[in-house]
């Protein structure tokens, strides 16, 4: 089976636990203003691969993997828009006994069948906004589908990581950040909320792909901020990192 591929690395800390062998896929339905990828935008301009070139590419790290207390995370772009390429991968690596995960933004979580989480030992869910209005603003794209991924994924107990993405005027509302640590509250497979600052280490990709950068003005998160936020997702009882 082939798909499109961006790129794929070696990484640690930011793509699951220990030390993981990451496959970006090409392709992604959303536009987030702060996306650090937008070379990934596009499926067309990724690289075609078979799932048995990348399983024996893992394979050659499997060791130093275990060992590191890793496994292998597909991310994007957006995985789930190549679901039956993903799903293989991930298959065959479960098989091969390394830890899975699916880094996703769950838009597409309609085409993850059950046989595919089932495969997945982790899923990092990026959940953009509570409200609807700003989710629309940050990604192009309607929140409702992301929290039905999330609430089947707790039904079905897989285990997850809650990422959100704090970008100041923009993600930042208090009131914004309590709806949706209200709502992960509620799902009782979530291991953690990992809450991630903005960054501006894109904007050369931007101006090498000719594309405007959405948000030049926007400075990272402050301290002070990062605490506010990390202290109402503790207030609801949950892990913030």
């Amino acid at each position: 089976m082939t798909g499109s591929v961006h790129s794929w690395d070696i990484s640690t800390g930011v793509d699951g636990p220990g030390t993981r062998f990451v496959v970006f896929t090409a392709g992604c339905p959303l536009r987030c203003l702060y996306c650090h990828n937008p070379d990934t935008w596009q499926q067309r301009r990724g690289t075609p691969a078979t799932v048995d070139e990348l399983v024996a590419r893992a394979a050659r790290y499997r060791r130093f993997i275990e060992v590191a207390g890793g496994g292998v995370t597909v991310s994007g772009g957006e995985p789930l828009q190549q679901p039956a390429f993903t799903g293989e991968f991930l298959r065959r690596c479960r098989e091969m006994g390394l830890h899975t995960a699916l880094d996703t933004s769950g838009f597409l979580g309609h085409r993850a069948t059950d046989a595919m989480l089932a495969d997945t030992d982790l899923v990092l869910l990026d959940i953009k906004s509570w409200d609807p209005q700003i989710y629309r603003r940050v990604t192009g794209n309607d929140l409702a589908p992301t929290l039905r991924f999330a609430r089947r994924l707790a039904e079905l107990g897989r285990p997850a990581w809650v990422r959100f993405v704090l970008v100041p005027g923009l993600t930042d509302q208090e009131e914004n950040v309590d709806g949706l640590a209200a709502f992960v509250a509620t799902l009782p497979n979530v291991e953690h909320v990992d809450v991630l600052p903005y960054h501006r280490m894109a904007e050369g990709k931007y101006a090498k792909l000719g594309l405007r950068y959405p948000l030049p003005d926007v400075e990272p998160p402050d301290a002070a901020l990062l605490e506010r936020v990390h202290a109402q997702f503790r207030a609801h009882g949950l892990d913030s990192r």
